[in-house]
Order: C-alpha cells, then structure tokens, then sequence
C-alpha cells in the first residue's frame, strides 16, 4: 500500500468515494455537478485543504481530506481530517490506519501543526472505534452546525 497527496487527476474516483460515503452514512445523494466543482475547488485552492489517497498497485483504494484551523489557543493550525472512504473490499485492513499515521506523521514533524481533529456521526460505532483505538478522544467537544439549505 502506498499514500500519497492527491491530485487533481484523481476526481473521478474522489467524487465516486463522496457519493458513497454520503449515501452510505447519511442517507444522501449528493449532486455530482457540486461534489465536482468542490472536488475541483480544493485543487484550484491548497489553502483550503488537500487530499491523501491509498493505492493499492496503483489503484486508489481509499481516503481522506485534510483542512486548516487556525488555534489561536495553541498558536498554531490544528488539521481537520474529513471525507474520509474507505473501499468496501479494503475496510478493516488497516488502510485508513496508514492514512491517518501518514497525517499524524506531518503533525510531528510541521513545527507549526499542533494536532488532529475530525468529526464523526454519533451512530457509526464502527468508525469511533477505529478512532479511539488510533488514541483519538471525544471526551472535550460536541459539534453543532448550521447549513444554509
């Protein structure tokens, strides 16, 4: 397996992974012409965020975005870890394990980078497991949020 930033080349399988994964999670369907022009958006716009895929013999086979907040707290940016997919055939693998020491990695290692942060549906047990076993904590915060519809 190998991680890797991702690149613009790889928006069609992004944007196959967002479909799912909103359908599979939330029940959505997302409008693909929005889901690309964001996908496009990011790669147009490092500053707010990019991508890591796996691939597996050079296919991509899961993974995550990571965006930017600023912590005035800790004077410093905390990485937010979203849209995270994994494929069906790859989960409980280890792959999103790969992704997300990958991300960790950087944390460690960027002087400027002060740690993770990542919101999850409270009824996908599964997914909270695999995050606090990778020593993440919900213990401090709730998130809430407003959507223009």
């Amino acid at each position: 397996m190998h991680i890797r930033q991702g690149i613009a080349h790889d928006i069609p399988v992004l944007a196959a992974f967002q479909k799912n994964m909103a359908s599979e999670t939330e029940g959505l369907t997302l409008d693909e012409n929005i889901l690309r022009q964001g996908l496009q958006a990011l790669f147009s716009d490092p500053s707010k965020g990019h991508y890591y895929v796996a691939e597996d013999a050079g296919v991509v086979i899961g993974c995550l975005m990571v965006t930017y907040e600023w912590s005035d707290w800790r004077n410093g940016t905390v990485l937010w870890i979203q849209s995270v997919y994994i494929a069906p055939g790859y989960r409980g693998r280890g792959v999103y394990g790969q992704l997300y020491a990958h991300v960790q990695a950087q944390v460690r290692t960027e002087p400027g980078y002060r740690g993770i942060r990542l919101y999850v549906d409270k009824t996908n047990k599964t997914a909270q497991g695999v995050y606090e076993k990778l020593g993440m904590n919900g213990e401090h915060y709730q998130m809430y949020e407003w959507m223009k519809e």
